[in-house]
Protein backbone atom coordinates (compact mmCIF):
# COMPACT_ATOMS: atom_id res chain seq x y z
CA UNK A 1 0.00 0.00 0.00
CA UNK A 2 2.77 2.42 0.97
CA UNK A 3 4.71 1.63 -2.19
CA UNK A 4 1.67 2.29 -4.38
CA UNK A 5 1.34 5.80 -2.92
CA UNK A 6 5.01 6.41 -3.66
CA UNK A 7 4.28 5.39 -7.25
CA UNK A 8 1.40 7.90 -7.50
CA UNK A 9 -1.38 5.29 -7.38
CA UNK A 10 -4.45 6.40 -5.41
CA UNK A 11 -6.08 3.03 -4.70
CA UNK A 12 -4.83 -0.54 -4.73
CA UNK A 13 -6.49 -3.86 -3.88
CA UNK A 14 -6.02 -7.57 -4.40
CA UNK A 15 -8.30 -10.41 -5.36
CA UNK A 16 -8.01 -14.04 -6.35
CA UNK A 17 -8.02 -15.57 -9.82
CA UNK A 18 -11.07 -17.68 -9.12
CA UNK A 19 -13.60 -17.49 -11.98
CA UNK A 20 -16.34 -14.89 -11.68
CA UNK A 21 -19.10 -17.49 -11.83
CA UNK A 22 -21.53 -15.16 -10.10
CA UNK A 23 -21.65 -13.06 -13.27
CA UNK A 24 -22.63 -15.88 -15.61
CA UNK A 25 -26.39 -15.42 -15.32
CA UNK A 26 -26.12 -11.67 -15.77
CA UNK A 27 -23.82 -11.91 -18.77
CA UNK A 28 -25.93 -14.59 -20.43
CA UNK A 29 -29.09 -12.53 -19.97
CA UNK A 30 -27.40 -9.49 -21.54
CA UNK A 31 -26.31 -11.63 -24.46
CA UNK A 32 -29.75 -13.19 -24.95
CA UNK A 33 -31.56 -9.85 -25.02
CA UNK A 34 -29.01 -8.23 -27.33
CA UNK A 35 -27.33 -5.86 -24.90
CA UNK A 36 -23.74 -6.76 -25.62
CA UNK A 37 -21.98 -3.71 -27.00
CA UNK A 38 -19.56 -3.73 -29.92
CA UNK A 39 -16.69 -3.10 -27.49
CA UNK A 40 -17.07 -6.25 -25.38
CA UNK A 41 -15.24 -9.57 -25.39
CA UNK A 42 -17.56 -12.18 -26.91
CA UNK A 43 -15.88 -15.24 -25.34
CA UNK A 44 -17.84 -15.84 -22.13
CA UNK A 45 -15.05 -17.93 -20.60
CA UNK A 46 -12.56 -15.10 -21.02
CA UNK A 47 -15.01 -12.64 -19.50
CA UNK A 48 -15.25 -14.67 -16.31
CA UNK A 49 -12.08 -16.74 -15.95
CA UNK A 50 -8.72 -14.96 -15.42
CA UNK A 51 -6.83 -18.18 -16.17
CA UNK A 52 -8.25 -18.17 -19.71
CA UNK A 53 -6.09 -15.10 -20.24
CA UNK A 54 -3.12 -15.97 -18.01
CA UNK A 55 -2.74 -19.70 -17.35
CA UNK A 56 -1.23 -20.13 -13.89
CA UNK A 57 -2.81 -16.92 -12.61
CA UNK A 58 -2.90 -16.86 -8.80
CA UNK A 59 -3.74 -13.29 -7.88
CA UNK A 60 -4.95 -10.03 -9.39
CA UNK A 61 -3.71 -6.58 -8.46
CA UNK A 62 -6.36 -3.92 -9.09
CA UNK A 63 -5.46 -0.24 -9.08
CA UNK A 64 -7.44 2.95 -9.35
CA UNK A 65 -6.52 6.58 -9.95
CA UNK A 66 -8.82 9.56 -9.53
CA UNK A 67 -9.58 11.85 -12.45
CA UNK A 68 -11.61 14.25 -10.36
CA UNK A 69 -10.29 17.81 -10.24
CA UNK A 70 -11.40 21.31 -9.35
CA UNK A 71 -11.04 22.44 -12.96
CA UNK A 72 -14.17 24.21 -14.17
CA UNK A 73 -14.63 24.02 -17.96
CA UNK A 74 -15.63 27.23 -19.70
CA UNK A 75 -16.57 27.40 -23.37
CA UNK A 76 -14.78 30.15 -25.23
CA UNK A 77 -17.19 30.29 -28.14
CA UNK A 78 -20.45 28.90 -29.51
CA UNK A 79 -21.57 26.52 -30.76
CA UNK A 80 -19.65 24.21 -28.46
CA UNK A 81 -19.81 20.57 -27.49
CA UNK A 82 -19.12 18.74 -24.24
CA UNK A 83 -16.45 16.18 -23.42
CA UNK A 84 -16.81 13.91 -20.41
CA UNK A 85 -14.13 14.21 -17.74
CA UNK A 86 -12.82 10.82 -18.82
CA UNK A 87 -11.47 12.48 -21.97
CA UNK A 88 -10.01 15.61 -20.42
CA UNK A 89 -6.28 15.95 -20.74
CA UNK A 90 -4.06 13.04 -21.71
CA UNK A 91 -5.35 9.56 -22.54
CA UNK A 92 -6.01 7.82 -19.23
CA UNK A 93 -4.91 4.49 -20.71
CA UNK A 94 -1.39 5.88 -21.05
CA UNK A 95 -1.39 7.60 -17.66
CA UNK A 96 -2.65 4.57 -15.73
CA UNK A 97 -0.47 2.20 -17.75
CA UNK A 98 2.58 4.25 -16.74
CA UNK A 99 1.72 3.90 -13.03
CA UNK A 100 1.07 0.19 -13.39
CA UNK A 101 4.38 -0.34 -15.17
CA UNK A 102 6.12 1.43 -12.31
CA UNK A 103 4.38 -0.91 -9.86
CA UNK A 104 5.34 -3.97 -11.91
CA UNK A 105 8.93 -2.76 -11.98
CA UNK A 106 8.97 -2.29 -8.20
CA UNK A 107 7.69 -5.84 -7.67
CA UNK A 108 10.20 -7.26 -10.14
CA UNK A 109 13.00 -5.71 -8.12
CA UNK A 110 11.98 -8.11 -5.34
CA UNK A 111 11.16 -11.15 -7.47
CA UNK A 112 10.36 -12.11 -11.02
CA UNK A 113 6.82 -13.05 -11.98
CA UNK A 114 4.56 -13.61 -14.95
CA UNK A 115 1.80 -11.11 -15.57
CA UNK A 116 -0.62 -9.52 -18.01
CA UNK A 117 -1.71 -5.93 -17.58
CA UNK A 118 -4.91 -4.23 -18.78
CA UNK A 119 -6.41 -0.75 -18.70
CA UNK A 120 -9.98 -0.85 -19.98
CA UNK A 121 -8.93 -3.25 -22.73
CA UNK A 122 -8.96 -6.66 -21.03
CA UNK A 123 -11.59 -9.37 -21.46
CA UNK A 124 -12.55 -9.59 -17.77
CA UNK A 125 -15.26 -7.46 -16.16
CA UNK A 126 -12.94 -4.95 -14.54
CA UNK A 127 -15.62 -3.42 -12.30
CA UNK A 128 -16.31 -6.82 -10.77
CA UNK A 129 -12.60 -7.27 -10.12
CA UNK A 130 -12.52 -3.80 -8.55
CA UNK A 131 -15.46 -4.66 -6.28
CA UNK A 132 -13.88 -7.95 -5.23
CA UNK A 133 -10.57 -6.19 -4.50
CA UNK A 134 -12.22 -3.59 -2.27
CA UNK A 135 -11.63 -0.68 -4.65
CA UNK A 136 -15.26 0.28 -4.28
CA UNK A 137 -18.87 -0.86 -4.37
CA UNK A 138 -21.41 -0.79 -7.19
CA UNK A 139 -23.53 2.33 -7.31
CA UNK A 140 -27.05 2.12 -8.70
CA UNK A 141 -25.66 3.55 -11.94
CA UNK A 142 -23.31 0.52 -12.06
CA UNK A 143 -20.23 2.69 -11.54
CA UNK A 144 -17.70 1.64 -8.92
CA UNK A 145 -17.78 4.10 -6.01
CA UNK A 146 -14.76 4.48 -3.77
CA UNK A 147 -15.46 5.92 -0.29
CA UNK A 148 -12.60 8.44 -0.60
CA UNK A 149 -12.55 9.34 -4.31
CA UNK A 150 -16.14 8.70 -5.40
CA UNK A 151 -16.79 7.23 -8.85
CA UNK A 152 -14.47 9.44 -10.91
CA UNK A 153 -11.77 6.76 -10.96
CA UNK A 154 -10.00 4.86 -13.70
CA UNK A 155 -9.44 1.16 -13.09
CA UNK A 156 -6.67 -1.14 -14.27
CA UNK A 157 -5.66 -4.66 -13.30
CA UNK A 158 -2.64 -6.95 -13.39
CA UNK A 159 -3.06 -10.70 -13.63
CA UNK A 160 -0.10 -12.34 -11.85
CA UNK A 161 1.25 -15.73 -10.78
CA UNK A 162 2.26 -14.25 -7.41
CA UNK A 163 1.19 -15.93 -4.18
CA UNK A 164 -0.52 -13.07 -2.38
CA UNK A 165 -2.55 -13.49 0.78
CA UNK A 166 -6.05 -12.46 -0.21
CA UNK A 167 -8.37 -11.18 2.50
CA UNK A 168 -12.08 -10.56 1.85
CA UNK A 169 -12.32 -6.83 1.20
CA UNK A 170 -15.56 -6.27 -0.75
CA UNK A 171 -17.29 -3.10 0.49
CA UNK A 172 -20.93 -2.80 1.46
CA UNK A 173 -23.17 -0.83 -0.90
CA UNK A 174 -23.98 2.63 0.46
CA UNK A 175 -26.55 4.03 -1.99
CA UNK A 176 -29.43 3.35 0.36
CA UNK A 177 -32.73 4.69 -0.97
CA UNK A 178 -31.09 7.30 -3.24
CA UNK A 179 -32.14 7.16 -6.90
CA UNK A 180 -30.83 10.51 -8.15
CA UNK A 181 -28.74 8.92 -10.91
CA UNK A 182 -31.73 6.98 -12.22
CA UNK A 183 -33.93 10.07 -12.29
CA UNK A 184 -31.27 12.20 -13.98
CA UNK A 185 -30.42 9.86 -16.88
CA UNK A 186 -31.88 11.57 -20.00
CA UNK A 187 -32.31 8.39 -22.04
CA UNK A 188 -33.54 6.09 -19.29
CA UNK A 189 -30.46 3.90 -19.64
CA UNK A 190 -30.62 3.32 -15.90
CA UNK A 191 -33.81 1.32 -16.08
CA UNK A 192 -33.75 0.31 -12.39
CA UNK A 193 -31.26 0.22 -9.51
CA UNK A 194 -28.22 -1.63 -10.93
CA UNK A 195 -30.24 -2.26 -14.10
CA UNK A 196 -28.19 -0.64 -16.85
CA UNK A 197 -29.04 -0.72 -20.56
CA UNK A 198 -25.78 0.25 -22.32
CA UNK A 199 -27.50 0.63 -25.68
CA UNK A 200 -29.30 3.72 -24.35
CA UNK A 201 -26.35 5.26 -22.51
CA UNK A 202 -25.23 8.61 -23.94
CA UNK A 203 -21.59 7.67 -23.38
CA UNK A 204 -22.10 4.59 -25.55
CA UNK A 205 -24.10 6.50 -28.14
CA UNK A 206 -21.27 8.99 -28.63
CA UNK A 207 -18.91 6.09 -29.41
CA UNK A 208 -20.95 3.55 -31.36
CA UNK A 209 -20.68 3.25 -35.12
CA UNK A 210 -24.18 1.80 -35.32
CA UNK A 211 -27.04 4.09 -36.32
CA UNK A 212 -28.31 5.94 -33.28
CA UNK A 213 -32.11 5.70 -32.82
CA UNK A 214 -33.80 9.00 -33.63
CA UNK A 215 -35.51 9.26 -30.26
CA UNK A 216 -32.21 8.93 -28.44
CA UNK A 217 -30.42 11.56 -30.51
CA UNK A 218 -32.44 14.39 -29.01
CA UNK A 219 -31.32 13.36 -25.51
CA UNK A 220 -27.64 13.55 -26.42
CA UNK A 221 -27.71 17.33 -26.21
CA UNK A 222 -24.31 18.71 -27.16
CA UNK A 223 -22.28 15.67 -26.05
CA UNK A 224 -19.33 15.02 -28.34
CA UNK A 225 -17.76 12.25 -26.28
CA UNK A 226 -18.98 10.54 -23.14
CA UNK A 227 -21.44 11.61 -20.46
CA UNK A 228 -21.05 12.47 -16.77
CA UNK A 229 -24.67 13.15 -15.81
CA UNK A 230 -25.27 10.18 -13.50
CA UNK A 231 -21.95 10.80 -11.75
CA UNK A 232 -22.41 14.55 -11.45
CA UNK A 233 -25.70 14.16 -9.55
CA UNK A 234 -24.41 11.38 -7.28
CA UNK A 235 -24.20 12.50 -3.61
CA UNK A 236 -21.21 10.20 -3.15
CA UNK A 237 -19.24 12.47 -5.48
CA UNK A 238 -19.64 15.47 -3.19
CA UNK A 239 -16.94 16.48 -0.73
CA UNK A 240 -14.56 13.81 -1.97
CA UNK A 241 -10.80 13.85 -2.35
CA UNK A 242 -9.52 15.51 -5.49
CA UNK A 243 -7.22 13.72 -7.89
CA UNK A 244 -3.61 14.83 -8.11
CA UNK A 245 -2.98 14.16 -11.79
CA UNK A 246 -2.10 17.22 -13.85
CA UNK A 247 -2.31 15.00 -16.92
CA UNK A 248 -6.13 15.05 -16.65
CA UNK A 249 -6.50 18.83 -16.68
CA UNK A 250 -7.56 19.94 -20.19
CA UNK A 251 -5.39 22.61 -21.69
CA UNK A 252 -6.04 23.61 -25.30
CA UNK A 253 -9.72 22.61 -25.46
CA UNK A 254 -10.66 23.67 -21.88
CA UNK A 255 -13.04 20.72 -21.65
CA UNK A 256 -15.18 21.88 -24.55
CA UNK A 257 -15.08 21.38 -28.31
CA UNK A 258 -15.56 24.09 -30.93
CA UNK A 259 -18.24 22.47 -33.08
CA UNK A 260 -17.61 24.61 -36.14
CA UNK A 261 -13.93 23.74 -35.93
CA UNK A 262 -14.45 20.00 -35.50
CA UNK A 263 -16.81 19.83 -38.48
CA UNK A 264 -14.20 21.16 -40.86
CA UNK A 265 -11.06 19.63 -39.35
CA UNK A 266 -8.87 17.30 -41.45
CA UNK A 267 -7.79 13.85 -40.26
CA UNK A 268 -4.22 15.08 -39.92
CA UNK A 269 -5.20 18.08 -37.82
CA UNK A 270 -7.64 16.01 -35.75
CA UNK A 271 -4.90 13.57 -34.82
CA UNK A 272 -2.46 16.37 -34.09
CA UNK A 273 -4.87 18.28 -31.86
CA UNK A 274 -6.85 15.53 -30.17
CA UNK A 275 -4.80 12.37 -30.67
CA UNK A 276 -3.43 12.42 -27.12
CA UNK A 277 -6.95 12.31 -25.62
CA UNK A 278 -8.84 9.15 -24.68
CA UNK A 279 -11.90 10.10 -26.73
CA UNK A 280 -9.93 10.45 -29.94
CA UNK A 281 -9.73 6.67 -30.42
CA UNK A 282 -13.11 6.67 -32.17
CA UNK A 283 -11.83 9.04 -34.82
CA UNK A 284 -12.72 12.28 -36.54
CA UNK A 285 -15.94 11.23 -38.27
CA UNK A 286 -17.62 9.99 -35.08
CA UNK A 287 -16.86 13.32 -33.44
CA UNK A 288 -18.18 15.14 -36.51
CA UNK A 289 -21.34 13.03 -36.42
CA UNK A 290 -21.86 13.93 -32.77
CA UNK A 291 -21.23 17.60 -33.52
CA UNK A 292 -23.96 17.48 -36.18
CA UNK A 293 -26.36 15.89 -33.69
CA UNK A 294 -25.45 18.66 -31.23
CA UNK A 295 -26.27 21.35 -33.82
CA UNK A 296 -29.54 19.61 -34.62
CA UNK A 297 -30.43 19.61 -30.95
CA UNK A 298 -30.04 23.37 -30.65
CA UNK A 299 -33.22 23.88 -32.68
CA UNK A 300 -31.60 27.12 -33.81
CA UNK A 301 -32.17 28.10 -37.47
CA UNK A 302 -29.00 30.21 -37.33
CA UNK A 303 -27.00 26.99 -37.65
CA UNK A 304 -28.71 25.77 -40.82
CA UNK A 305 -26.16 27.46 -43.14
CA UNK A 306 -23.38 25.75 -41.16
CA UNK A 307 -25.04 22.36 -41.68
CA UNK A 308 -26.03 22.67 -45.34
CA UNK A 309 -22.57 21.95 -46.88
CA UNK A 310 -22.44 18.59 -45.10
CA UNK A 311 -25.37 17.31 -47.14
CA UNK A 312 -22.65 16.71 -49.76
CA UNK A 313 -19.94 15.45 -47.40
CA UNK A 314 -17.81 12.53 -48.70
CA UNK A 315 -18.88 10.47 -45.68
CA UNK A 316 -22.29 8.77 -46.12
CA UNK A 317 -22.71 8.78 -42.33
CA UNK A 318 -22.22 12.54 -42.15
CA UNK A 319 -24.74 13.09 -44.96
CA UNK A 320 -27.34 10.95 -43.15
CA UNK A 321 -27.01 12.73 -39.82
CA UNK A 322 -27.02 16.12 -41.49
CA UNK A 323 -30.42 15.32 -43.00
CA UNK A 324 -31.70 14.46 -39.52
CA UNK A 325 -30.18 17.58 -37.92
CA UNK A 326 -31.61 19.97 -40.52
CA UNK A 327 -35.10 18.50 -40.26
CA UNK A 328 -34.90 18.51 -36.47
CA UNK A 329 -34.20 22.25 -36.54
CA UNK A 330 -36.78 23.25 -39.15
CA UNK A 331 -38.70 20.52 -40.95
CA UNK A 332 -40.60 22.75 -43.36
CA UNK A 333 -37.63 24.87 -44.41
CA UNK A 334 -35.21 21.95 -44.50
CA UNK A 335 -37.35 19.72 -46.70
CA UNK A 336 -36.63 21.91 -49.72
CA UNK A 337 -32.90 21.33 -49.31
CA UNK A 338 -33.32 17.64 -48.61
CA UNK A 339 -35.47 16.92 -51.68
CA UNK A 340 -33.00 18.77 -53.92
CA UNK A 341 -30.06 16.85 -52.49
CA UNK A 342 -31.78 13.48 -52.79
CA UNK A 343 -32.26 14.00 -56.53
CA UNK A 344 -28.48 13.87 -56.94
CA UNK A 345 -27.74 11.31 -54.23
CA UNK A 346 -26.38 8.08 -55.73
CA UNK A 347 -26.16 6.06 -52.52
CA UNK A 348 -29.36 4.00 -52.30
CA UNK A 349 -28.81 3.28 -48.60
CA UNK A 350 -28.76 6.99 -47.85
CA UNK A 351 -31.89 7.54 -49.92
CA UNK A 352 -33.67 4.83 -47.94
CA UNK A 353 -32.45 6.26 -44.65
CA UNK A 354 -33.54 9.74 -45.68
CA UNK A 355 -37.06 8.47 -46.39
CA UNK A 356 -37.14 6.84 -42.94
CA UNK A 357 -36.05 10.11 -41.34
CA UNK A 358 -38.68 12.06 -43.25
CA UNK A 359 -41.35 9.55 -42.25
CA UNK A 360 -40.23 9.83 -38.63
CA UNK A 361 -40.63 13.61 -38.65
CA UNK A 362 -43.94 13.37 -40.52
CA UNK A 363 -45.28 11.10 -37.79
CA UNK A 364 -43.87 13.23 -35.01
CA UNK A 365 -45.37 16.40 -36.49
CA UNK A 366 -48.78 14.75 -36.75
CA UNK A 367 -48.58 13.59 -33.13
CA UNK A 368 -47.57 17.05 -31.96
Amino acid sequence: MKKSKELDIDIIGFTSCEPLHGLKGYLMERKNIGRETEFEERDMEKRMNPRATLPGCKSIVVVGISYNSEFKPRPSRKPWGKLSRSSWGLDYHEVLWDRMERLIGAIQEKRGFNYKCFVDTGPLVDRELARNAGIGYYGKNCSIINPKYGSFIFIGYILTDLDIEIKPTALEEECGTCTQCIKACPTGALESPYGFNPMKCISYLTQTKERIPYELRKHMGNSIYGCDICQNVCPKNRNIAMGNYKEFIPRDDKGYIDIEGILSISNKDFNAKFGSMAGAWRGRNIWRRNAIIALGNTGDRAYLPMLKPFLKDPSPMIREYTIWAILNIDYGYGMGWIRDILEDEENEDIKSEAERIIAYFDTRNIQE
